[in-house]
């Protein structure tokens, strides 16, 4: 598929400083743990650093294509207060995505997963996001996971929200996706950040893993719900465990999220607030780098 062959990083010096290193970031799967990432996007807009390329899995695929669309950290964080922080807006935009036949409703019976996230998406994603990757200001990645063929997918061309969708579909929450005539699911299943795409396109790579991991204590026994994104996170810790010993980014963070739900997208603020932490993280990393370099 021609939407999964790599780019080539061979705009990287338009957005290179003379003299300074270029920046490249990898944004990481994680569900609502992912609004961390506008801590990343302000304290980057913040130094004036211009990513020169950018990968994303899951909600960093949307935050990783909304800042490649230009959009500021201040622009996402303002846009997500507005429409999952006030009700009236939330309400009126589900309202929208109601089925318009009772039969709609009815038919097959409930089901796990039975969400159409293209549909949510396009409720709900900004509208500077373009339709197509060729559109985007910077350079990005999208991974999803190939569902029958049981490996990662890469776009970086083509329809860019559908892949974000792609990219977006956790398994028992939404649909699958068709692209390109395959079925495909959260690209945080094999590949939680999706840093190594990122390889030769920047002097610094950054990542940021926002999967988190179950949080509790032995007292607390674990709702089925609870147990089936644990049972992920565990899961993607482990990847992203391999990964880091083979060939880890010059910058990987952490921000304060497992105590967060993945579909605690209503908490967006307390998200912020819990992960502010990782501003000055990202920051030293930075700075201590970039004064090797200088």
């Amino acid at each position: 598929m021609s939407d999964q062959m790599l780019l080539d990083g061979s705009d990287a010096s338009l957005n290179k400083p003379s003299g300074e290193p270029t920046v490249a970031v990898a944004f990481g799967g994680g569900g609502a743990r992912g609004f961390a990432h506008i801590h990343i996007i302000e304290v980057l807009n913040e130094l004036g650093i211009r990513p020169v390329a950018i990968s994303g899995a899951s909600i960093g695929a949307i935050m990783g294509s909304a800042m490649a669309a230009g959009m500021s950290g201040k622009d996402i964080r303002d846009y997500t207060m507005a429409t999952l922080g006030r009700r009236a807006e939330l309400v009126s935009r589900v309202w929208r995505l109601r089925p318009s036949k009772v039969g709609d409703v009815l038919s097959g019976g409930f089901r796990l997963g039975q969400f159409n996230i293209e549909r949510i998406l396009a409720a709900f994603l900004p509208e500077i996001i373009p339709a197509r990757f060729e559109d985007l200001d910077i350079p990005t990645q999208i991974v999803m996971t190939d569902f029958y063929a049981q490996t990662g997918a890469v776009s970086s061309s083509g329809d860019l929200r559908n892949a974000i969708a792609a990219s977006a579909a956790i398994p028992a929450v939404f649909r699958p996706v068709l692209r390109d005539g395959r079925y495909m699911i959260d690209g945080g299943i094999f590949n939680p950040v999706p840093f190594e795409l990122l390889a030769g396109k920047a002097d610094i790579v950054i990542g940021i893993d926002v999967v988190g991991g179950p949080s509790g204590d032995d007292g607390d026994r674990p709702s089925t719900t609870d147990l089936l994104f644990g049972a992920s996170q565990l899961m993607m810790q482990s990847i992203i465990s391999m990964k880091l010993k083979s060939a880890p980014p010059d910058v990987f963070l952490r921000p304060e999220v497992s105590q967060f739900r993945v579909l605690d997208f209503f908490k967006a603020e307390e998200v912020l607030e819990a992960s502010s932490g990782v501003r000055d993280e990202l920051k030293h990393a930075l700075d201590a780098i970039f004064a090797f370099y200088r």
